[in-house]
């Protein structure tokens, strides 16, 4: 007999398969619905108000972003405007596509080869910095397409992760970019593979990317929430987007109110397989940030590099060997690749001067970065220095 509890149970089932769909669906239609994200003046409208605001507007809420008083939702392009002059709302803007900034070359597979130190590493003088600091203990997230978890050559120093694509399920990676930011960071000194410029530091794989190396601001924005709720000291972010975005600079801002040093590539405009445009990524483009561009093993400027004031520092980002998927390893090139080695020197700066601010931080890699005679749109204040930064009072 179907009773009115079975019938309740089914409605509810319904509904919920329902409210899981329907995104997917709108997605799929393509049918005049935007990604987008409403910022609401926390002042005026309550939870329960968000969501008949945007239901009323025949919008579909995707997820919370509280970090910047928010929610992304797919939204009907006519209902864009009036949602805009709502009282409760203070503005709409584009959950704008996010993208991996590196690409690899033909990637080995196991066993694993001897351990060699890749050129970049010693280029940047991690090295001589080990006898006083390998970053120990200092928690590194890598917000991008995930991380192999069980990398012989990353498995000891991994900590933990997120996965703000898809929050029930592991932060693991299907594209290998990700995988290749954090061998640079914290691969371990052991027998095998490459060796990373911090190599105790420890992983956390925060997955904001899908496997195609494409993401949303939502879930950057998710990702970064989730740094900052457990305790993150340094975000590696080796991903950009094109345009600026108000929504995406309030997150950054967030991020460095809470004490966290936010190293990002610079992005792969200059034209060698970019845009051509020459400008700066964003978040790169962002005060709040240390931006990192690419030079070559002959400190030469990376002819795929953007450029400009906003650029802090340079470092190597041309043929980097680091870990890749399926436990081998890959050389790859990009801004991707230059600013993993800026944070892994954050993390042996953090180790052996814990508790310093983001822009004391800044202010002691940039003072002692070594100058490669470039323009300082290239350069910055030049190529970053491991042994110097960590020996600076």
């Amino acid at each position: 007999m179907f009773t009115n509890r079975c019938r309740f149970a089914a409605i509810i089932l319904l509904a919920l398969l329902v409210s899981l769909c329907l995104p997917l669906a709108v997605m799929a239609a393509g049918n005049g619905y935007a990604k987008k994200i409403v910022i609401f003046d926390t002042n005026i409208v309550n939870e329960p108000a968000r969501q008949a605001i945007i239901h009323g507007a025949g919008g579909v809420i995707v997820k919370p972003l509280p970090l910047v008083d928010g929610v992304a939702v797919l939204l009907p392009e006519p209902a864009v405007a009036a949602l805009t002059a709502h009282a409760g709302v203070i503005r709409v803007d584009d959950d704008i596509e996010i993208y991996a900034t590196g690409k690899p070359s033909q990637p080995s597979q196991p066993p694993q080869p001897p351990q060699s130190l890749p050129w970049g590493i010693a280029r940047v003088n991690a090295p001589t910095a080990w006898d006083i600091s390998v970053g120990m203990g200092v928690k590194v997230a890598v917000l991008d397409t995930g991380i192999q978890l069980n990398h012989p050559d990353l498995a000891a120093n991994i900590a933990g992760g997120y996965n703000a694509t898809n929050p029930v399920r592991s932060p693991s990676d299907g594209n290998g970019h990700g995988t290749h930011v954090a061998g640079t960071i914290a691969a371990a000194n052991n027998s095998i593979g490459v060796v990373g410029v911090a190599p105790q530091a420890r992983l956390y794989a925060v997955k904001a990317l899908g496997n195609s190396g494409l993401g949303t601001l939502s879930d950057v924005i998710e990702g970064l929430t989730w740094c900052i709720d457990n305790g993150i000291q340094v975000v590696n972010m080796s991903l950009g987007a094109s345009t600026d975005n108000e929504t995406f600079h309030n997150a950054i801002i967030k991020v460095y109110e809470a004490g966290i040093t936010q190293v990002v590539a610079a992005g792969n405009n200059g034209g060698g397989y970019g845009s051509g445009t020459g400008a700066v990524d964003y978040p790169g483009a962002y005060p709040e940030v240390i931006a990192v561009s690419a030079i070559d093993s002959s400190n030469r400027f990376a002819v795929f590099s953007s450029a400009g004031p906003a650029v802090d520092l340079a470092a190597p980002g041309v043929n980097v060997l680091s870990t890749y998927i399926k436990s081998g390893y890959a050389t790859m090139s990009g801004t991707s690749m230059a600013t993993p080695h800026v944070t892994g020197v954050v993390a042996l700066r953090l180790a052996s001067h814990p508790g310093e601010s983001p822009d004391q931080v800044k202010a002691v890699l940039q003072s002692t970065a070594v100058d490669l005679g470039l323009s300082t749109d290239q350069q910055g204040a030049g190529l970053v220095n491991a042994y110097a930064a960590v020996t600076a009072p």
